[in-house]
């Protein structure tokens, strides 16, 4: 056996890891059946100008992306995709939602609709924050 360190990863390594680590968890975890959850406000011509992407597992609905474009901001539009991503986990019998933002994007947005921080990373990634959420819906 050879210890290899790279900063180049190959797609090949890429899949075998997650394909190891996906077979382990198959056999132990409860719900194995996330669902992606989109939420889009898009324009007349199905342009996107804001949105969210993220998934239901379990009791969890998790947010990976919220965007809203620069000129949609500051019209409420953010908050309705959030609520609206909410209602749709509760429909599919979540219990919570959990999510991470930077220091420069939205903590206080969050906060803002009832999220509380569990924890934060400092000094990242090198002088930010990066904060983690989580609420019960």
């Amino acid at each position: 056996m050879n210890l290899e360190i790279t900063d180049i990863i190959k797609e090949q390594d890429r899949e075998t890891i997650f394909q190891g680590l996906l077979e382990y968890n198959l056999v132990r975890i409860e719900d194995k059946n996330p669902k992606d959850l989109g939420v889009y406000f898009k324009d007349e011509t199905g342009k996107t100008l804001a949105g969210l992407i993220g998934d239901t597992h379990g009791n969890w609905l998790t947010v990976k992306y919220l965007w809203v474009s620069e000129e949609l901001r500051g019209n409420s539009i953010g908050s309705q995709i959030l609520k609206q991503a909410e209602e749709t986990a509760k429909e599919r019998g979540c219990k919570y939602v959990f999510l991470d933002t930077f220091s420069f994007q939205a903590p206080m947005f969050y906060k803002k609709h009832g999220y509380q921080e569990v924890f934060a990373l400092e000094e990242y990634p090198v002088t930010g924050k990066r904060y983690y959420f989580t609420k019960n819906i």
